[in-house]
């Protein structure tokens, strides 16, 4: 059973102050505030988290769970896939991110546990750009192809060009950046709320694509690949349902999705992703607070496993 788009484990952070950053809320339209006390939000954010990890478990998924006890403040912290990525061939990235807060979510216990668990041959680090202006956050702005070699990435101040065609050169990947606009004109932050790529389907909004040729050469691109479209409008969208990971489990492929994300698709669209992986719906509203979802709060990892044996 292949594994190349869809990984089997994953990495997850429990965060234990979490709340919506007004750091990132400038560019992020997704963002919403409470009116709960910070400490209940915390808390549901926690117990959002708890029951992910449950959930994924149950579905024969490894998750390796990380506490951010918040001794500097990181309130993005629960969304780990910005700041780092695995690649197959060992290879993993760290990445220049475009908020302050969101640079002291880089932690070494995580790349040290890749080390010790998986094979990693080199880690490069493109964290240093950031006292040039030049950032790249991650599985947030790149919607990656691991199997046709493509990197889609919306055009946003935290999608450097630069940076791109340096990740793209080292991990080999071809750069498919294009510009968008949601109903409001307005251009999407991160492309992983507007895109997710199976192994037999992928889910976009087509119409958040601004340029015409380009919308319809990634549409022909994706189709090429030998996927199903399943095209989201603007409300789905907004709904979280285009921030969703393919993983494979003990029974095969499942397709993450948030509650709020499952219940914005519509019929027929449900059985056209059914048809490739299993539904899996994780309810995590205090999460969304912040402009993300299910799909950003996990890390996959594309790391050969390293097997030990005991004497």
């Amino acid at each position: 059973m292949s594994i190349v788009q869809a990984p089997n484990a994953i990495v997850m952070v429990r965060p234990w102050k979490f709340y919506s950053n007004p750091e990132t809320a400038a560019d992020n339209a997704f963002q919403q505030n409470s009116d709960q006390a910070p400490e209940k939000i915390a808390l549901n954010a926690r117990q959002e988290v708890d029951m992910m990890v449950a959930t994924l478990e149950s579905h024969g998924i490894t998750v390796h769970l990380f506490d951010d006890y918040g001794d500097s403040d990181t309130p993005d912290s629960v969304f780990p896939n910005n700041w780092f990525s695995t690649h197959q061939g060992g290879h993993v990235a760290l990445y220049s991110m475009f908020n302050p807060s969101r640079r002291r979510e880089r932690r070494h216990d995580i790349i040290d546990l890749l080390k010790a668990k998986y094979r990693v041959q080199d880690v490069v680090d493109y964290s240093g750009l950031e006292w040039d202006n030049l950032f790249l956050e991650g599985t947030g702005v790149m919607v990656l192809d691991h199997l046709e070699r493509v990197a889609y990435t919306a055009k946003s101040n935290r999608a450097s060009d630069i940076i791109l065609e340096r990740f793209c050169t080292h991990f080999q990947f071809e750069p498919m950046a294009f510009d968008t606009a949601d109903r409001t004109g307005t251009p999407i932050y991160h492309t992983n709320v507007m895109m997710s790529i199976g192994t037999k389907f992928a889910m976009l909004a087509l119409k958040m694509i601004s340029d015409p040729n380009r919308r319809e050469e990634i549409k022909r691109r994706l189709q090429n690949s030998g996927r199903d479209i399943i095209d989201l409008d603007f409300d789905q969208i907004g709904n979280f349902a285009g921030n969703t990971l393919e993983l494979t489990g003990k029974n095969g492929k499942v397709l993450v999705i948030s509650q709020r994300g499952y219940d914005a698709l519509r019929a027929g669209q449900i059985q056209q992703i059914e048809q490739h992986a299993e539904i899996v719906p994780i309810s995590v509203p205090t999460i969304e607070l912040a402009g993300g979802s299910v799909r950003c709060m996990m890390a996959g990892i594309h790391l050969t496993k390293r097997w030990t044996t005991s004497t």
